[in-house]
């Protein structure tokens, strides 16, 4: 007979993204509605080691659903890596008289997650990063909101590059994978996107394009560069040094991160709450709600993690067709 679930912790873990707290009120409103009791563990997994938390009602995320960043802050927790760590979080699992964790990250929040399990915690992970690097899942919360606040950033980087007949060079997110970059590159009519995925030929991918967009009139040009393909300022100087041109780079760095959820952040992160509660009301702990062509799956954790995904490069190809010769 499987056991009830009465009381399930909730915790955010790893970098923050748009969309963390509107899955945190979908856990506890759909929770609640199930008969379950819902408590807060701060500052992630650390949280368990500490024994930090709170108590969640629905008063508590009545106010969230708009809300960057996190109720529940988040944390690195080196001390949860080490078996003396995760003997503690157990611990305050039952000294809190948790039935389940709900955990909302990225991949090394759900490996933590199947740390715990493996200590008899039943957990749910919830993928939520702004990369979109999860590879069991098709969509991860904070993706969409980054990427709008990307494109804003830079749309207004080019007015003024326009003006003054300039190139720029961005630096976005994305150490390991180049999903934000190419979607945002796209969107706004990047003259180069340099991503991990794909090794950059320098005189082809940016001197050539850009040598190539000035041929056909246009007299200001765009790179956006994920980090982990590259340096941005390492990027404009070799510019500088092989078209005499005097680009202006700019990082966005966390900017990416914050602000108010989309609509699309926000859709997405309800279901995904609510997808993770009813698979603890049916007994289906262990597992990571997964996206996949629109639907709402749930897969194990160790199988789940497993899976690997790749950038779709048609994203590529229409870039580089939007820069054809005879555009």
């Amino acid at each position: 007979m499987e056991q009830k679930i009465r009381r399930i912790g909730i915790l955010t873990s790893g970098g923050d993204a748009p969309g963390m707290n509107a899955a945190v009120r979908a856990v506890v409103r759909t929770a609640i509605g199930q008969g379950m009791e819902c408590i807060g563990i701060r500052r992630g997994w650390n949280g368990l080691v500490f024994s930090d938390f709170t108590p969640l009602d629905s008063n508590a995320v009545s106010h969230i659903l708009a809300a960057g960043g996190t109720i529940l802050y988040t944390a690195r927790s080196e001390e949860f890596l080490t078996p003396e760590g995760r003997d503690k979080a157990v611990s305050t699992c039952k000294l809190l008289g948790l039935d389940a964790v709900v955990a909302i990250g990225g991949d090394g929040t759900f490996r933590g997650a199947l740390e715990l399990s493996r200590k008899g915690v039943s957990v749910v992970g919830i993928p939520a990063t702004i990369d979109n690097d999860i590879g069991c899942s098709h969509y991860t919360i904070g993706f969409d909101t980054a990427c709008n606040t990307a494109v804003a950033c830079i749309d207004k980087l080019r007015d003024t590059m326009q003006s003054h007949e300039r190139c720029s060079v961005v630096e976005v997110m994305g150490r390991h994978a180049g999903y934000l970059a190419l979607y945002v590159g796209l969107a706004v009519g990047a003259t180069a996107v340099l991503i991990p995925e794909r090794e950059v030929d320098f005189q082809k991918d940016v001197v050539e394009r850009i040598r190539q967009s000035r041929m056909m009139g246009n007299t200001h040009f765009m790179i956006v560069v994920a980090e982990g393909a590259g340096s941005a300022p390492e990027i404009g100087k070799r510019i500088h040094e092989e078209l005499g041109m005097d680009p202006r780079v700019t990082i966005l760095g966390h900017i990416q991160r914050g602000g108010s959820p989309t609509a699309r952040d926000r859709e997405m992160a309800a279901r995904m709450g609510y997808t993770a509660v009813m698979a603890l009301a049916r007994g289906e702990g262990n597992c990571i709600v997964c996206t996949h062509d629109g639907h709402m799956v749930t897969k194990p954790i160790e199988q789940a993690l497993a899976e690997t995904k790749h950038l779709q490069m048609e994203r590529y190809d229409v870039l580089e067709a939007m820069h054809a010769k005879n555009a």
